[in-house]
């Protein structure tokens, strides 16, 4: 058996359903299980209905809501027929009105739109969505059948960034997916789980692929496909830089670390599950079915080049901390995540070089009302309006070679390098935001001059060059370069 993921965009329209179907149609001798994500925007509408409710604005609820339906029946009016067509178009129905009585709750009698209440309204998104293409394949004569997720994914019961309950998950799913994929299809809504209570949760944006990734577990799936609409894993994300390379093959590693980096292909979590059980990891295009596409396994082929990829986090502001105690910092800068998270300012990248911890908070937090307390003095040093870039690749051997070459290439650049050294996969560095996509062009010039085209792949949506053979690779990067490092001014932001 196989786990087939297909991403929002993927499932947007009537026409990209009917490629999905064709897709499917043809994995059909794998057994193949579906993950669909909403359609599109609709969480981004639903959400956005949901304010409008929480604002007591019924109008413009309502108007979301209608735009939201229309979208539904057309698509659906589109991909499915005969008997099909009629059970979706109840279901639908259904799943409209019941919205609707959440927005007379909540607009004229003042329900209050709680973590709970976005978790329920968010998953109509993945239910229709995943109620459609189980629709859209019985009517091109593929034997499916649709499965509740919230049947299977067992959650705790934190609203909007539930946690699964991994191994309460896949004993239901090796239960229920072989009866129910029986000569059948079996298809589900991914991102939505509930908890044992049978209370209703999400697992946060890009949860689809983690849902995936523990269906693929739950069942020991041969291989886990992602489709999404790009050809694989990219060498640098297409919209900072153009030109880019698709890469043939990852490591976990290498594509948890790009994942945790800024990389949008894969949620975070989505490796965990399936390094358990060693299953692959396949990214396609489902725009392109007959591109190779990514494939991520335990261990990834032998590479020339030293770096693999480059992901970017833009829009940080970036907190230097020095603190002036002896404790572990490797300690204190998990106690500093865990405390940001707890005061809803999530960290996007925390690290510490040296004993000097770097915590990047998104520039819309308020990180002045974070109380930074080390049990000691300490020194809390601010890098506004910056970006965080981070190489990837098992090339990154704890070596100075890396951060020799990053720092000339960037030398008209002013460059903190946050990590090396302590990390075989990966090292960041932070550059102003208005220097991101100028910094992220000259290291991929940098570190893709030249390519290992067993690895590395034409992006045709690029219009990229073929890779040159490593025949003539020549060695490079030993020298400075008069590289340099400079910190931009330093604003002190709370001192104890």
């Amino acid at each position: 058996m196989i786990v087939m993921k297909f991403g929002g965009s993927s499932v947007e329209s009537g026409d990209a359903i009917l490629r999905l179907a064709g897709t499917v149609k043809s994995h059909l001798a794998r057994q193949p299980v579906v993950v669909v994500s909403a359609m599109g925007k609709t969480t981004n509408k639903l959400l956005e209905f949901a304010e409008h409710a929480r604002r007591g604005d019924r109008y413009l609820g309502s108007r979301c809501l209608d735009e939201v339906q229309d979208h539904h029946f057309e698509v659906a009016g589109q991909v499915a027929n005969g008997d099909a067509l009629q059970r979706i178009e109840t279901l639908l129905q259904r799943s409209f009105r019941d919205l609707r009585v959440i927005l007379f709750e909540v607009a004229d009698e003042g329900r209050e739109v709680t973590p709970a209440l976005l978790d329920t309204i968010a998953s109509f998104g993945e239910q229709m969505s995943s109620e459609i293409v189980a629709a859209a394949l019985e009517s091109a004569g593929i034997p499916s059948v649709h499965l509740d997720a919230r049947q299977v994914i067992l959650t705790d019961n934190r609203h909007t960034e539930a946690k699964p309950l991994y191994w309460e998950s896949y004993a239901r799913l090796r239960r229920v997916i072989p009866y129910l994929g029986d000569g059948r299809v079996v298809v589900m809504g991914g991102f939505i789980g509930a908890t044992e209570d049978g209370v209703t949760t999400t697992l946060g944006r890009g949860g689809s692929d983690l849902t995936a990734s523990i269906v693929g577990a739950g069942i020991s799936a041969d291989e886990i496909q992602i489709w999404t609409d790009v050809d694989g894993m990219l060498t640098s994300d297409p919209r900072v830089l153009q030109g880019v390379y698709c890469l043939r093959s990852l490591s976990y590693g290498e594509a948890a670390a790009l994942a945790v980096s800024g990389a949008k292909v894969l949620h975070p979590d989505t490796v965990t599950p399936a390094v358990r059980q060693r299953i692959p990891l396949l990214i396609r295009n489902s725009r392109r079915p007959e591109v190779e596409g990514t494939r991520i396994t335990q261990a990834a082929p032998r590479c020339f080049n030293p770096v693999k990829a480059i992901a970017c986090k833009p829009d940080l502001t970036v907190l230097e901390i020095r603190p002036q105690d002896e404790r572990d910092p490797e300690v204190l800068a998990a106690a500093l995540a865990e405390m940001s998270a707890r005061y809803g300012m999530p960290a996007e990248f925390v690290c510490q070089n040296n004993g000097t911890i770097f915590l990047a908070l998104k520039s819309a937090m308020r990180y002045q009302n974070l109380p930074i307390e080390l049990g000691g003095c300490v020194e809390v040093r601010l890098h506004p309006r910056s970006a965080i870039i981070t190489l990837v690749g098992e090339g990154i051997d704890g070596t100075s070679d890396i951060a020799t070459r990053t720092l000339a290439a960037l030398r008209q650049i002013p460059v903190t390098i946050l990590s090396s050294g302590r990390s075989k996969l990966a090292m960041s560095l932070i550059v102003p935001s208005s220097e991101m996509h100028r910094s992220v062009e000259m290291l991929h010039r940098e570190f893709f001059q030249q390519i290992d085209p067993a690895v590395f792949a034409e992006c045709q949506e690029s219009g990229f060059q073929s890779p040159q053979p490593f025949a003539n690779l020549t060695e490079s990067g030993d020298s400075t370069g008069g590289a340099r490092r400079r910190f931009r001014p330093l604003t002190p932001v709370s001192q104890n």
